[in-house]
């Protein structure tokens, strides 16, 4: 009893930890923007940031916690943008509100995307391994494609669809596109901003957290560990998986809300929301360390900026920026490495117990 009450004790200090790292770099972020110290490049970074912190958070509850590999997350990321910018546009002059509109494009983004992960969920969680991540791939991509061939007007005489052929809506003079194809959706107003980043983060953090340390979490991570011991004890594999599949793809959704209310025009582009988007979500995850949003959190933050900053040096940016990536893996993976951290965190302890006494 004891033993699980001072786990508690240590888990919930642990996740007390990363939102204080959270609130502490929102404030010195915020100190340096109202001083004038931080440069237009790293103002137009944050939001980003925001994103692809976000985005690595609800993939490590797949990868880290569920044990999938999946490399569709950026497909449910474009089901939250366009449905969220589509939203916007409707209510735009209805709403006069921008708060509110955020917010209710935020909830119609985050539910489009839990739905899309619930139905591709049902059938795709049945699959392991190479199989799910070949099925998601293919669930990003076809996303992907269908919005690029998909055109929405509206006029005084209603909406207007089609598809593949934009050319064969004849919209009136005061119409507007709503989805033109290829194009996207454009003057979609600007409402993400920093706080709302991080609001979203701590909430994000807040919701995988209590998933985690709950009793359904509990039986994802014996899943994770165990498939036949945890199905031989009466857990419903099926409906666990599924929903920590739900919750990414809605917090993943919730990213993709940000993404494109930070841009006057979203299109899915393979940029944007192809492949190497989910990759690169994806290594965030795994340099950062599986099942640990702590290290998705640094990692998401720390690559996003390099290129960035390294710009400067453009001979030798990605050079630099592939050092780097392999010094974090070994770091996180390398046996010698782990055996090295966890002996510093053993001489720490025993050097801050002396002090204490």
């Amino acid at each position: 009893m004891a033993d699980m009450k001072n786990m508690k004790n240590k888990t919930t200090k642990n996740n007390m930890i990363n939102y204080g790292i959270v609130i502490v770099l929102f404030v010195i972020v915020q100190a340096l923007s109202s001083t004038g110290n931080l440069s237009r490049l790293l103002m137009g970074l944050l939001v980003p940031l925001c994103v692809y912190t976000i985005a690595s958070v609800s993939l490590n509850l797949v990868v880290g916690f569920s044990g999938e590999l999946s490399l569709g997350h950026a497909g449910f990321m474009c089901v939250g943008a366009f449905s969220s910018a589509f939203c916007t546009k409707m209510l735009e002059g209805v709403i006069g509100s921008q708060i509110v509109l955020f917010i209710i494009a935020l909830l119609v983004g985050t539910a489009m995307a839990a739905f899309f992960g619930f139905l591709i969920g049902i059938p795709v969680l049945r699959l392991r391994g190479d199989y799910l991540a070949i099925v998601t791939l293919a669930f990003g991509e076809i996303i992907k494609n269908i919005i690029n061939v998909l055109y929405i007007a509206k006029d005084g005489s209603g909406f207007h669809f089609a598809i593949s052929n934009g050319n064969a809506i004849d919209l009136a003079d005061d119409g507007v596109w709503l989805i033109n194809g290829a194009k996207g959706i454009a003057k979609i107003p600007h409402l993400s901003s920093f706080t709302a980043g991080v609001i979203l983060i701590l909430i994000s953090l807040f919701v995988v957290y209590n998933l985690v340390n709950s009793r359904s979490g509990r039986a994802i991570m014996a899943i994770r560990d165990n498939r036949i011991a945890a199905e031989s004890v009466g857990i419903n594999i099926t409906k666990f998986k599924l929903m920590a599949f739900t919750i990414s793809a809605a917090i993943a959704g919730a990213g993709g809300v940000l993404y494109a209310h930070n841009l006057s025009t979203v299109t899915a582009t393979p940029a944007n929301f192809g492949y190497n988007m989910s990759i690169m979500i994806l290594v965030f995850v795994v340099l950062g360390g599986m099942g640990n949003f702590r290290g998705s959190i640094i990692a998401a933050v720390l690559l996003t900026l390099l290129p960035e900053v390294l710009r400067g040096l453009s001979d030798y940016r990605m050079l630099i920026y592939s050092i780097v990536l392999i010094v974090m893996m070994l770091f996180n993976w390398a046996p010698k490495c782990i055996e090295w951290r966890q002996k510093m965190a053993q001489k720490f302890r025993k050097n801050t117990k002396k002090e204490a006494v």
